[in-house]
Parts: structure tokens; C-alpha cells; sequence
């Protein structure tokens, strides 16, 4: 998720504070350093047989993590799990469930429950141990749907008022608009879009009333529509912090209110709660306008980023903060609070014990009192960081940064779902040259969070099937040797759909003018690691340089014109390393496969004189040249 108004984006390498290295780790370290993670991985390991200290195989373990391989990731923290580091316990039991090993990431759940007893984590876990099994089995609560007005750069957070969906987004307006030197964005902004009857969404535009040079985040309304909280950087004030090495100033995120004055929005203000120590962010009015619902860091919280709420008072300031309780808060990270009307307080978490980073939790105020935490469920929660989560009646939304959106993040539409049923979908895989049957293709059906619900194979005639929940959404992936991979997303209606005919093209099909055509490479936000939706596109390049032995394949990384040249040159640098590590990673000799950087260099189109959306997006691509082929 993109951390709300955080100045510095840094590219985080996993491992322990307490492992320290030597002169010994050098080359592995640059190689580490500079994203060479198969090659660092090879001296790690060379290490490991005359010195396998905890630094090395904490390392190793973090390599074979930076290139999507989570079995040697697995294998290799498991040695330093012996070493009664807690963190570390927690990390391998996360990984072994990343892995599908519930039953062993519950033994060392139970471990680090022992250790850390009073830890929320291990609270939780004692509780419901066997919660993901508990959380899958609770069913699909929720319909969801990606939102028309998301767009390829991040959009997140949801506030409907009088109509209108509010919302957050990085999205540059227009050409010259400077760009936020940290991600090659627009800075974050406020938008608004009209909803009509038939729940389509207008344009978006921008709030320019409230919008400035700097970040700006969630916005809440007060019930009477005279009163706008939103956040921006402390930079407004003036107020931040200078690290005299690295030039870099460092703000807080301050709330903020504007009061309606014949129409306009005017009378900008910091609160009274803000503090140049530390951040306030995520405000949301509750649904009687008494208190103020936000996160923040300040000092005397349970965890990094606590919930609290203040009384709105009568002159506009707000009350002392008030802390929601360890019950809502843990030692991890909760924010974008939201109260319904019938005092349900959702929340982000990454603490409770969920499916992905941040899930949608829940619970009740009862006299005061809050129930015991709920876990939303899926669809609404996945694999990935799902937040800003708000309901009114049912229907609703929730962001997510999900595999699948159109950008970082994205805003999802949430409905209620029907009385649930059973549906039944039939598939036949064709080969789509001769269209003849495929036996023993490989399927495999995914719910939203990417979680394998079930996997099959073909039968002699092409079938397969798999009875769903009505309504669920799903991805099905079909994979045969010799064939291109495919993966589709199927929506269910109440009745069972119509036979689905999947036809898989001949992998040498992928073959043109001596380059090897994928669909677009993915990345995270201003990140390099190989991601869900590459790994599976960098396969099919895999399986052809696997039938072509002696294939030489040069895989370039190209970006788009917006941002300083010299930002561009590195990131896709880093993009392009990062896909030649994954194919070597598979089996593929090094020799085989370079990767290379291109920037902004070799652009398609000409964006001189400027460019639509949509002539950026087709500069930002990765290619890949067949330098050699042998029959």
C-alpha cells in the first residue's frame, strides 16, 4: 500500500538487526546490494559451507525471498529458526503459510505464543489458531468491483458525501505538473466524482479548493457540509526535519479543516492534536458528527500506528485524543478508521491475525465495550494490503493494492452479497490452431486474495470443472508444456454459466520478429521484486528459452518521459536486473539472459510535445530480444 503522505520511499531489505557482517560477505553483499539476487544467493550459499553464521544464511534466506522463491526462503530461515529470535519465528511461520504449510506455520506460531505471550499477535493466534482455515470457511460477505475511475498510478480511500465519491489519487493532471521526485507521480491530491442513480461515475476532477504543492489525503465531512478534515504534510507549516547527509527533509502529516464560506472552501487550519513530533493521518467524522476517528504514531500508543478518536467540540477544535484500547490496537500498524451507524468501527490492521499484510477488521461498541475483532473476509481482504474500508447500508468500498488493478492501488466498490449457492463451471481446453482437446492441461482456480482453492487436470476430452459459492470471483489458470499460459477472471451470476472454451496457443506463437511477446511486466509501485503477475509472464519466457536451449534472450526495461531522466535510467535498471534474476533463477544459465535499462531512451511514441495516458503507458514496457536462436 502506499504509506499515506510518507516523504521517503525506500527500497527495504529484509533481515535482522542482530546478524552482522564481515569482510567475508563483501562480494555477496554488493551483488545483494546492486539486486543480483540468484548471483548473491550462489556466494551466500558458497559461504554457508566454511562459515554459515546467522548473517549469512539470514541473507541467503532474504535473496531467494527478493526473487519469488519462497521454498528456499522457507528452507534456509528455517536453520536460524532454532536461534529463539521471536521476530524470526514469526517471519519463518509466515512464510511456511505463504508455502501452504498451515499445520507446521501453526507449530511455530505456537512457539512465538509461548515467547511473546503477551504479544497480541500471539494472543490472537491463541485464540483461533487455526484462523485462516476459520477465515476462508466464514464464506464471501461481500461482492467486489473495481471502480471505471481508477487509474494506472494509485487511488485509494473512499468518503461519499452529497453524491459525490471522494477520493485520493496520484494521478498527474497535466504535463508540466511537477512530478514527486520519490516515485515519478503526482503528488497525492484530493478528487471528487458525481454518482447517479444508476450508480455510474462522472469524470473525476480535481478539489482544487483544497489541493496545494504538497500531499493531501483523506478527506471526511462534518454532517452539516460546513466542515472538511483532511491531511497534508507538515511542510505546510513550515515544520519538518533536515538529514544534513542526504539533503532530504523529512515532514509529519498533519489533519487539517477548511470551512464552506458561500460555497468555497476556505479558512484552511491545522489542528489543535497536531504535533511536529509525530503524525496524525485517516480522519473520519462518525456518523453523528460527535468525534473525529484518526491513526497515529503519537507517543504512549500500543504499536506503531494506534486508532483514536476526539470530540468535536462546538468552537470547531477537537477534544484530547483519545486511544481506542489494546483490544482494537496492537503492536503492528491500524489505521483508516471508519464508524457506521450502528457503532461497527472497520479498520486496517496488519497486527490481527488476517490474510495479507493489512486486512478489514471489525468490531461492535456494546456499552462501551468493544466485541471481539472480526475479520471481514474474503473477497474484501486478500493476499495483498486491503484499507479504507467504508459501508453505508450495503453497499461500500475498500482499497487495495491487489494483483489485478490498474495501479498501485486501486478503489474497489463493495455490495452485500445474495443468500449463497452453488454454481457449477464447466471448461474445455482447446488447442486453438488445430482445436482439437488438451489432456492433462493443468487448472487451478484462485479467489481474490490469490489464494488456490482447488487444481485439476484436464480429462482425455479437454474437460474440467469446479463448483463454486454464486457470485464468488475467481481466476482460473491453465498451463500445459509446449502451450502459452493462460489465466482468466470469471464473474458468476445465480445460475450455472455456459461451457467455457479456454484456448491455449502453441508457446512458439509467443515468437515475433525475433522477439518473445508478453503481456505487460508489473510492478509494484516505485519497486523492482518480481510480483505474482510477473512471476506468471516470465514463466511462459522460461518454458521457451527451456524448448530453445541455446536461446539468447536480451530483456530490456523501458519507462516513460515523465520524471528526471536520470530516476528513470535506475529504476529500470533495477526492473530489468530483477527480470533476468527470476528466468536465471528457474533454471536458465546467466549467459542466456541480460538485462538492461533503457529509461526513457527508446521511447515508441514521441512525447516531446506531450502525451495522453494511455501513448506513457505504451513507453512503459519491458521487451525481450531473441539475440540467438537455435532450431
Amino acid at each position: 500500500m502506499k504509506k499515506l503522505l510518507t516523504l521517503l520511499i525506500i527500497t527495504s531489505i529484509s533481515f535482522s538487526n542482530s546478524f552482522a557482517q564481515n569482510n567475508t560477505t563483501k562480494k555477496a553483499d554488493r551483488l545483494y546490494d546492486r539486486f543480483e539476487f540468484v548471483k548473491a544467493a550462489e556466494e551466500y550459499l558458497k559461504l554457508t559451507k566454511d562459515e554459515a553464521n546467522n548473517y549469512i544464511i539470514s541473507r541467503l534466506a532474504d535473496s531467494y525471498y527478493n526473487i519469488f522463491d519462497t521454498k528456499n526462503a522457507e528452507k534456509w530461515y528455517a536453520k536460524i529458526v532454532e536461534e529463539n529470535d521471536s521476530e524470526i519465528i514469526y517471519k519463518y511461520a509466515q512464510m511456511l503459510k505463504a508455502n501452504g504449510k498451515y499445520k507446521e506455520s501453526n507449530i511455530w506460531m505456537n512457539k512465538f505464543s509461548e515467547m511473546k505471550p503477551y504479544d497480541t499477535r500471539a494472543i490472537a493466534y491463541r485464540n483461533t489458531p487455526n484462523y485462516i482455515d476459520k477465515i476462508v470457511e466464514k464464506g464471501k460477505k461481500f461482492n467486489i468491483q473495481n471502480l471505471s475511475i481508477n487509474t494506472p498510478y494509485s487511488d485509494f480511500g473512499s468518503t461519499i458525501f452529497q453524491n459525490k465519491l471522494f477520493f485520493i489519487s496520484s494521478e498527474k493532471t497535466g504535463f508540466l505538473e511537477k512530478a514527486y521526485s520519490w516515485s515519478n507521480e503526482g503528488y497525492l491530491d484530493i478528487y471528487s466524482s458525481d454518482i447517479d442513480e444508476k450508480g455510474s461515475y462522472s469524470e473525476r476532477i480535481e478539489f482544487s479548493n483544497l489541493n496545494s504543492k504538497y500531499h493531501e489525503g483523506i478527506i471526511s465531512f462534518s454532517n452539516d457540509g460546513k466542515t472538511a478534515y483532511f491531511t497534508r504534510e507538515s511542510f505546510y507549516e513550515k515544520e519538518y526535519e533536515k538529514d544534513k547527509n542526504s539533503n532530504t527533509k523529512y515532514s509529519q502529516i498533519y489533519i487539517y479543516k477548511s470551512t464552506k464560506i458561500n460555497g468555497r472552501w476556505m479558512s484552511i487550519e491545522a489542528l489543535n492534536i497536531n504535533n511536529e513530533n509525530f503524525s496524525n493521518k485517516n480522519p473520519m467524522v462518525g456518523p453523528y458528527g460527535e468525534y473525529l476517528y484518526f491513526s497515529s504514531n503519537m507517543p504512549g500508543g500500543y504499536g506503531l500506528y494506534d486508532i483514536y478518536r476526539s470530540k468535536i467540540n462546538e468552537d470547531g477544535s477537537v477534544g484530547e485524543p483519545e486511544n481506542m484500547g489494546q483490544k482494537i490496537n496492537t503492536e503492528g500498524q491500524e489505521g483508516f478508521p471508519f464508524m457506521s451507524v450502528d457503532n461497527i468501527l472497520y479498520f486496517s490492521s496488519d497486527g490481527h491475525l488476517g490474510l495479507g499484510g493489512l486486512d478489514i477488521f471489525y468490531s461492535k461498541m456494546i456499552d462501551e465495550k468493544w466485541s471481539n475483532i472480526r475479520n471481514v473476509g474474503i473477497p474484501v481482504n486478500s493476499s495483498a494490503d486491503d484499507f479504507a474500508f467504508m459501508i453505508k447500508e450495503n453497499e461500500g468500498y475498500v482499497s487495495s493494492n491487489r494483483p489485478g488493478g490498474k495501479g498501485g492501488d486501486d478503489i474497489y466498490s463493495i455490495r452485500k452479497i445474495k443468500p449463497l449457492c452453488d454454481i457449477m463451471l464447466e471448461s474445455i481446453i482447446l488447442d486453438s490452431t488445430t482445436n482439437m482437446p488438451i489432456s492433462s492441461a493443468k487448472t487451478s482456480v484462485t479467489d481474490g486474495s490469490g489464494i488456490i482453492n482447488n487444481s485439476k487436470e484436464s480429462d482425455n476430452e479437454g474437460f474440467v470443472e469446479f463448483m463454486f459459492e454464486c457470485e464468488d470471483e475467481i481466476q482460473l489458470m491453465v498451463s500445459k508444456e509446449g502451450y502459452e499460459s493462460k489465466m482468466l477472471d470469471i464473474k458468476f451470476l445465480d445460475i450455472d454459466p455456459p461451457l467455457l472454451k479456454v484456448m491455449l496457443n502453441p508457446i512458439e506463437e509467443l515468437i515475433v520478429d525475433e522477439k518473445i511477446i508478453l503481456n505487460p511486466i508489473y510492478f509494484d509501485f516505485d519497486k523492482s521484486n518480481i510480483t505474482n503477475q510477473a512471476a506468471f509472464e516470465l514463466d511462459k519466457l522460461v518454458a521457451i528459452m527451456k524448448k530453445y536451449p541455446e536461446m539468447v534472450i536480451h530483456a530490456e526495461s523501458h519507462t516513460d518521459s515523465r520524471g528526471p531522466n536520470t530516476y528513470n535510467k535506475l529504476l529500470s535498471e533495477r526492473r530489468a536486473k530483477s527480470t533476468a534474476q527470476y528466468v536465471i533463477s528457474k533454471g536458465i544459465d546467466q549467459n542466456r539472459i541480460i538485462g538492461f535499462g533503457k529509461g526513457e531512451d527508446e521511447p515508441v511514441v514521441d512525447c516531446s510535445s506531450g502525451c495522453s495516458k494511455d501513448k506513457h503507458a505504451k513507453n512503459r514496457r519491458s521487451e525481450f530480444i531473441i539475440i540467438k536462436k537455435i532450431n
